[in-house]
């Protein structure tokens, strides 16, 4: 029977070193300029909304984009808090406050116009030219965020993946409040939560496997 001792030297002599992870604030930080950056690139391609300026001066709608905005960072530094192991599973609270401004704000827009007849014949409604740029935001947002909290997988993955959607579903709204005139702050919910259903399944299902691919790259 091999001794303790001899078998922590063996332990000792095998190990790797082991890269640190930054500091939550710092991850969420690099997580929000990523956030910043695609949401600046997709504003430049698509442009505002016609009404943008009429609707600033609602304040209905500055406190919305404002509670969207606030509820996205919140979340997004809750999640990355919570994520490391030993800490409170309380700061996946800290976007409440905001988050249920947020909520109350939420109209329920028209989200039918998906096809468009005019005299040039069948078009995109703004229902899907919204859709599109819902999941061009969402998309690259969620992926970076999926990836940097993959350390919290093996653990107990679902509240601070869906705290990570919250924040990934807030800043899509307050984007898409800006670029569209469609209230499409349900549709928004609805994608992003349904993509992390899904992402909490495959991890359930298949996440050692996912887990070892990501690791080695």
């Amino acid at each position: 029977m091999t001794r303790t001792s001899d078998l922590i030297d063996v332990l000792v002599a095998d190990a790797t070193p082991v890269r640190r992870l930054r500091p939550p604030a710092a991850r969420a930080a690099c997580w929000l300029l990523f956030a910043g950056l695609v949401m600046i690139l997709v504003g430049i391609a698509h442009g505002v909304r016609a009404d943008l300026a009429l609707r600033l001066h609602q304040p209905i709608f500055v406190i919305g984009v404002a509670a969207a905005l606030t509820t996205g960072v919140l979340a997004a530094v809750g999640a990355f808090i919570a994520s490391v192991p030993g800490m409170s599973r309380r700061w996946l609270l800290l976007p409440t406050p905001a988050c249920l401004v947020w909520v109350a704000t939420i109209g329920f827009g028209c989200l039918t116009d998906w096809v468009s007849v005019g005299p040039e014949g069948m078009s995109l409604g703004e229902t899907a030219r919204c859709f599109a740029t819902l999941v061009l935001v969402s998309v690259p947002l969620t992926l970076v965020m999926f990836i940097m909290l993959r350390h919290v997988a093996r653990l107990s993955p679902a509240p601070v993946t869906m705290t990570g959607s919250l924040a990934v579903a807030a800043l899509t709204a307050m984007v898409l409040s800006i670029l569209h005139p469609l209230d499409a702050t349900t549709m928004i919910l609805a994608w992003n939560f349904g993509v992390t259903v899904l992402f909490l399944w495959l991890n359930g299902r298949y996440g050692q496997r996912l887990l070892t691919w990501v690791a080695q790259r």
